[in-house]
């Protein structure tokens, strides 16, 4: 067991798993814990203690229904849920990149002690990685009105949350070897784009100096969709949509709520965009903490001081399909009305079609909404930040594997044990088709070193995004950089607009 000593106290972590030379210490409190009269308010400090704190193992997930395969589950009266875990192979005086992951779900499920997010392997190329939880739904994205003469609680907790913890990291992490001045925040779908937001947000400047998306979703709320929301979840709580009527109902009450109006959205086709992938909580342009939404203040030069790398998947969509979380589009009248509901033109449905001849209905719908909801809101963040002045680097996703029960797509959440190095963790092999080959495991280590480079260097070993089109480096199992125009797909795009959206 090694022992750090940080200025809130001393903690003890223990070798991790995968490496004898990473030490990873586990479930460290970053802020208090939000709850009581702490409830629906921005984060404050953690007390620090005395003594040698035992830190071995994960702390509490934040409130959610989720239960993720190998990962533990919420459990109503866990409170410490504002918690950090490290994995080092140095200590105090080496001045390492730090790697700070904040992880994805739709801003409603999942946590940092998912065996994907395991980050010993990383820790191994040189790193000190970070991961985080955060409040998830109506805890963390939820819009708390407040009455006349009472302060206002913020919008955007969880992400005032995620900057609690960088500047935890920023305050702490030279104890365990990392360099506060090398700090790269990551992060995949909602967690990339809470990157993204946080790029642009004035109260995180300063705190890190790289950042690294993997499929950002486009999704962020105006004030007024996400006060429907509420009245939404209130009234399936049976509260007032009121900040005394919120506190009434239990965090385990809220999340019963917004799944029962998730539901309602999943079963009614005629309830407009909500129906089709219903992530009802998101980030709240609020004109505080978040003044805009992140693609128009990077295009407008916000963040310009940090490198961004960027990575989507080739058949995002495919994996939400997969897992049984979208709506089934399969006849031309429900394409159609899909397409009126988010005012997309038929020209861009008809471009699709013909450049997937002899498809189905139903691919043509994932991968038009995949392009809409992924590939190209995260094309357009390093496209964006390029033309703005700022360094990015693009890259795409695009290993397949076969199998017995199908063949397993370039889709959505596979790229992250790849960039992790947990391809051996059995609750991925759904992701990517199996247990991992030699070429797998080649792909895995590229993509790691890429990682690795870019937080220490800022190079990931490609040339940077252009200002219209660039360099795209092809994540699969052959080697290879892309030097091609814009993909047929993505020119659809550009003639027909991009609607952004909201959750």
């Amino acid at each position: 067991m090694k022992v750090f000593t940080t200025e809130a106290g001393r903690v003890r972590g223990r070798p991790a798993t995968h490496d004898g030379g990473i030490v990873a210490v586990l479930g460290i409190s970053y802020a208090a814990p939000p709850f009581g009269a702490d409830r629906f308010r921005a984060p404050r400090p953690a007390s620090a203690w005395d003594g040698l704190r035992d830190c071995t193992e994960f702390g509490p997930v934040a409130p959610q229904s989720a239960e993720l395969p190998g990962a533990p589950s919420w459990s109503p009266g866990d409170e410490d849920i504002l918690t950090v875990n490290i994995w080092t192979p140095g200590g105090e005086g080496d001045a390492l990149p730090v790697l700070v992951w904040i992880h994805g779900g739709a801003y409603v499920l999942g946590s940092s002690a998912q065996p994907d997010f395991d980050g010993a392997a990383l820790a191994g190329q040189g790193l000190v990685v970070v991961t985080l939880n955060y409040r998830l739904g109506f805890e963390g994205f939820g819009h708390v009105p407040a009455a006349e003469g009472e302060d206002a609680c913020p919008d955007n907790r969880g992400l005032l949350d995620q900057i609690a913890a960088l500047e935890w990291v920023r305050d702490h992490i030279a104890a365990f070897g990392g360099d506060p001045g090398r700090v790269t925040v990551a992060g995949q779908s909602s967690g990339a784009t809470a990157v993204a937001c946080l790029m642009v947000m004035e109260r995180a400047r300063g705190l890190f100096h790289r950042a690294v998306a993997h499929s950002a979703v486009n999704a962020c709320a105006p004030v007024a969709v996400a006060a429907r929301t509420t009245a939404e979840v209130a009234a399936a709580a049976g509260v007032s949509p009121s900040r005394a009527g919120l506190l009434s109902a239990s965090p385990k009450e809220l999340v019963a709520a917004s799944d029962q109006v998730v539901d309602a959205y999943r079963r009614n086709p005629w309830s407009g965009q909500r129906h089709y992938d219903p992530a009802i909580y998101g980030p709240v342009v609020d004109g505080d903490t978040l003044r805009t939404d992140p693609l128009t203040a990077i295009a407008a030069g916000a963040g310009r001081e940090v490198d961004l790398m960027v990575c989507h998947a080739t058949e995002e969509y495919w994996l939400l399909d997969a897992v049984g979380s979208s709506a089934k589009i399969t006849t031309d009248n429900q394409l159609a009305t899909f397409a009126a509901d988010f005012g997309l033109p038929a020209e861009l449905v008809d471009g699709y079609r013909a450049l997937m001849p002899g498809a189905p209905v139903l691919d043509i719908f994932l991968a038009v909404y995949g392009d809409l909801l992924f590939v190209e809101y995260s094309s357009r963040l390093a496209e964006s930040h390029a033309r703005a002045g700022g360094t990015a680097y693009l890259s795409r996703f695009d290993r397949r594997r076969g199998g017995e029960g199908g063949p397993v797509r370039a889709w959505h959440c596979a790229d992250v044990p790849f960039a992790f190095g947990t391809l051996d963790e059995k609750s991925v092999h759904f992701l990517i088709g199996g247990p991992p080959g030699p070429a797998d495991r080649a792909l895995s280590a590229r993509m790691m070193r890429a990682w690795a480079d870019f937080a220490a260097t800022g190079d990931p070993g490609w040339p940077r995004t252009g200002a219209a089109t660039g360099a795209v480096m092809v994540w699969d199992t052959e080697e290879g950089v892309g030097q091609t125009p814009v993909v047929a797909f993505r020119e659809l795009w550009r003639t027909a607009g991009f609607p952004l959206l909201a959750p």
